[in-house]
């Protein structure tokens, strides 16, 4: 089968098998030239295990640390008359790579917001690992069910208060727009936050405590987003900035309920990166493509599997106490939100157009590490 990305949106709906392959197999090869992680975990649960942070902080704690992991997700299995997801691909590899380490890797599939993959997940620990050191929480999606009520809450990408206008580009196209976004209602934003805030996270590890599998000591890590300025209002200071803001209060309140296993909740700010949901932004694409192409004249740009090594080796393991900004997060967007990185990109995006914007931005590596998410144009 000649197999080519399609396209519903800015949503590539299939996947190149081999192609993801290849790009879990390029991640494992980046750390096992990394320096061991000595310290590093022991046994380690992914919840959103089957790409981006979630995926790469799998591959660190397996090739860099030679810990065990149970990956959760929702990934797609192929049939007869359509391929699998990319998501499923970028797994099974990953426990291929695994086994032929002599790794422990398993998973469980299915809706990692419902109580009976939690049960499952847990029951899969008592019988392979009996207890986890690190839970990394990495779900991003559209849709939750409330496995409590039934009820389906779904996520939107909007600003809040009032009407936000900004530059966009059609990063298939190169076409450089204005686009205004309209601002939430308040349903809206409730919805978000049931999504992408942080119960289910406090769901899951209640349930890790309650059923005695989480280590002494142990470690659980959600991802968040911050950026510049000019993102705020479209994203910290819209709906899923509202989410991002109760998932770090969610921490907080972790922290305090994990204190009899000595356990910590830690959100961490990563810098941003080509993903599903950062395409869906507008705004977003254009703004990534300027920092793509000003921090890797700098020399400081990184994937996400660059930025789980440094997430492992400078802050969870470095034998260093942990290093937290004023809100008790961990920042590995730092060298994003240099004072010199964010001038050149604010300088390019004002003088952006159609005509320029390969010129001025890196939005040909933008569109390559879109197409790598779902296994295309690999080489």
């Amino acid at each position: 089968m000649d197999l080519k990305p399609r396209f519903r949106g800015f949503i590539c709906t299939n996947a190149h098998p081999a192609g993801c392959r290849e790009q879990v197999r390029k991640q494992i090869d980046f750390i096992q030239k990394q320096p061991t992680l000595t310290n590093g975990p022991k046994n380690v649960l992914v919840i959103g295990a089957s790409k981006g942070f979630g995926l790469s902080a799998r591959i660190v704690s397996a090739f860099g640390a030679g810990a065990s992991t149970i990956g959760v997700f929702s990934g797609g299995r192929g049939t007869a008359k359509r391929g699998a997801s990319a998501g499923w691909y970028n797994s099974m590899a990953f426990e291929e790579f695994a086994h032929q380490e002599g790794l422990y890797a398993k998973h469980v599939n299915g809706d990692a917001f419902s109580n009976e993959i939690k049960e499952e997940t847990i029951q899969l620990i008592k019988q392979d690992l009996g207890k986890i050191d690190l839970v990394i929480y990495s779900l991003a999606t559209a849709k939750r069910t409330d496995p409590q009520t039934g009820e389906a809450y779904y996520s939107v990408l909007k600003p809040i208060g009032s009407p936000y206008q900004n530059k966009t580009v059609h990063f298939h196209t190169g076409e450089v727009t204005d686009v205004e976004l309209q601002p939430a209602n308040e349903e809206e934003i409730a919805d978000t936050v049931k999504v992408m805030g942080g119960e289910d996270w406090r769901s899951w590890m209640l349930a890790l405590k309650e059923a005695d599998v989480l280590s002494s000591g142990v470690k659980t890590i959600a991802f968040s987003y911050i950026g510049p300025e000019m993102t705020h209002p479209i994203y910290r200071n819209g709906t899923i900035g509202r989410a991002k803001d109760h998932l770090e209060a969610t921490a907080h309140e972790l922290s305090k309920e994990l204190s009899s296993v000595n356990g910590q909740a830690i959100v961490t700010v990563c810098k941003g990166l080509v993903t599903q949901s950062s395409t869906a932004i507008p705004v977003i694409p254009l703004y990534i493509s300027a920092l793509y192409k000003v921090m890797k004249e700098k020399g400081i740009h990184e994937g996400c599997i660059e930025q789980m090594n440094r997430l492992y080796q400078d802050f969870l393991y470095s034998n260093q106490p942990l290093p937290l900004d004023e809100e008790g997060r961990i920042r590995i967007d730092d060298w994003e939100m240099r004072a010199d990185v964010q001038q050149e990109v604010s300088a390019i995006l004002e003088k952006v157009n159609s005509e320029n914007v390969y010129e001025l931005t890196d939005l040909k590596g933008f569109r390559e590490d879109f197409f790598h998410l779902f296994g295309f144009e690999a080489d």
